[in-house]
């Protein structure tokens, strides 16, 4: 089964077995919700361009990895599992990204809007948990802990009315930034 391409929303990433980009490879330029059948690991990545979500389970499920342009030649030291197996590309924004957050479920309490990136969203909030947000611009990355470290979750536009609805488990979220490959 081939990638799905999109011509309007271009990337190419390269998975590889082997650490360093050695041992069998798959190319993909677009979303691909299962290649353990072409890859039976994966040690390293190389995006040449756009900006990619690897899942740890084939339909984009299980822990989600983001990745932007550049070369990932050992996935363990980076901290990511090597059994991945589906990618989604992340089609690119031109123009501004917004989201706003919330303390509460259903979109109360407490409430931030947010243009930028933020490494302690607790900062924005002044709570210890963000249970809803509504996407208006733009895809997000989500990280369980302060300064863009632990679980990573793809935010794509639309509105999520509890944590679980972004695959959670806890309305734990440290962190959050622009799905670009511009920082």
């Amino acid at each position: 089964m081939a990638c799905r391409l999109n011509p309007a929303t271009m990337g190419k990433i390269t998975l590889y077995e082997d650490r360093n980009f050695q041992g069998r490879s798959f190319e993909c330029s677009g979303d691909h919700p299962d290649f353990q059948s072409q890859l039976s690991r994966c040690n390293s990545v190389r995006v040449e361009s756009g900006c990619f979500m690897l899942y740890e389970r084939p339909n984009f499920q299980g822990q989600q990895c983001f990745l932007k342009r550049g070369d990932y030649p050992d996935m363990q030291s980076e901290g990511f599992s090597t059994s991945m197996k589906s990618c989604r590309l992340i089609p690119p924004h031109r123009g501004t990204y917004r989201i706003k957050i919330y303390e509460k479920e259903d979109h109360r309490g407490n409430m931030a809007e947010l243009t930028e990136d933020s490494p302690q969203v607790m900062d924005q909030l002044r709570s210890h948990e963000m249970l809803s947000c509504s996407v208006l611009e733009g895809h997000w990355i989500l990280y369980e802990m302060p300064n863009y470290r632990g679980r990573q979750y793809l935010l794509r536009p639309g509105e999520y009315r509890r944590f679980s609805e972004w695959g959670s488990m806890s309305g734990k979220v440290g962190s959050l930034r622009r799905a670009t490959d511009m920082y």
